[in-house]
């Protein structure tokens, strides 16, 4: 099997992030030529930088917002994983431009980047709250969908621009296994919004294998989704503190957040009606019709959607508490947790 990122150069847009970090990990250990790490804090950069102690990873400070700092960094690069985004839902509620500016604008300044220097492929990491959106985040990250898309139409030879769409992606930077962890290390109660509300949930190294599989198999403007199972929230809750042996730890429902809904959505029936069926993913097709729609004034396009339903968090394999434990179980920074209580308790 040829080795697609020997000897090559990748830009990690956001790299100092749960996902750039793990990304870089799998890139060195390819034999990768270099690794580009674009951020916009140099201490989290200094961090990482003495962390990897390798000198194939190369550090720029920038911001995506910045089209001139995006330039300066893709001198000679071969690929992009575009991870840079504002991902918190409350801040998104009340700073939307700010989302518009880094998830929509500062996307844009990459993927025109890129084109405009021969980059063969940007990845774009999309979200479950870019489909069918309710709070501002999940807006700004549908409409980055489309900046790449309206890109991958205009100049589909240069550049293979695509995304990916994925769940929570468990222990990462912000998101809730760790909060609840945290929680339980100072004795606070484990606080959560709805207890019937689902969440995707997928290791990071999955998510990791998602991005690699849309570099390896995108056709422009395609989006890829990693078919994933869910829990509930209480049944994440229960899993942590059994696993953390934190059972007398209480529970507090707290009430939905801005921007939260009950469960999040990966594909839209009409998208699956268009998706490749890949196994583990699915491959969904970007609308690649031009801007003449005389022909649907008089005569629109056959549809049956008698059967089919969007893919969900509700209706996709639901994990229970062992279920959920199990797959806490694969994470390295789970079990680093349980020890660490352990520790503290005797």
């Amino acid at each position: 099997m040829t080795n697609t990122y020997e000897d090559k150069t990748v830009l990690i847009t956001g790299g100092t992030g749960s996902f750039g970090k793990k990304m870089g990990r799998r890139l060195l250990d390819r034999g990768v030529g270099k690794v580009i790490i674009f951020s916009r804090d140099e201490a989290k950069q200094h961090f990482m930088r003495v962390e990897f102690a390798d000198p194939r990873l190369e550090f720029h400070i920038g911001d995506v917002r910045d089209r001139q700092s995006v330039d300066h960094a893709m001198g000679g690069v071969d690929m992009i994983f575009h991870a840079a985004a504002l991902k918190q839902v409350p801040s998104c509620e009340f700073f939307p431009l700010q989302a518009v500016w880094t998830n929509v604008i500062g996307s844009a300044n990459v993927i025109e980047s890129a084109q405009a220097r021969g980059v063969k492929s940007v990845v774009c990491l999309s979200t479950d709250k870019a489909v069918m959106p309710v709070n501002a985040m999940g807006m700004s990250k549908a409409l980055m969908e489309k900046v790449a898309q309206a890109s991958a139409k205009r100049s589909p030879d240069t550049t293979v621009v695509s995304s990916v769409r994925y769940g929570n992606v468990l222990y990462s930077r912000g998101s809730v296994v760790p909060l609840f962890v945290d929680q339980i290390m100072h004795k606070r109660p484990l606080t959560i919004t709805n207890p019937d509300m689902t969440r995707f949930l997928m290791p990071l190294e999955v998510a990791v294998d998602l991005v690699e599989h849309a570099f390896n198999n995108a056709e422009p403007g395609d989006t890829f989704i990693r078919k994933a199972p869910a829990s509930t929230v209480a049944d994440l809750a229960e899993a942590v503190r059994q696993l953390m042996d934190a059972e007398d730890s209480p529970v507090q429902n707290i009430g939905v957040r801005h921007g939260e809904k009950l469960y999040e959505t990966l594909a839209t029936i009409e998208e699956l009606r268009h998706a490749e069926d890949m196994g583990d993913y699915w491959r969904l097709q970007m609308d690649d019709r031009g801007l003449d729609y005389d022909q649907y004034f008089s005569e629109g396009e056959e549809q049956d959607l008698t059967s089919a339903e969007d893919y969900h968090s509700h209706n996709t394999e639901r994990l229970d508490v062992q279920g959920t434990k199990d797959l806490l179980l694969e994470l390295p920074e789970m079990h680093q947790a349980i020890a660490e209580w352990k520790a503290v308790r005797g």
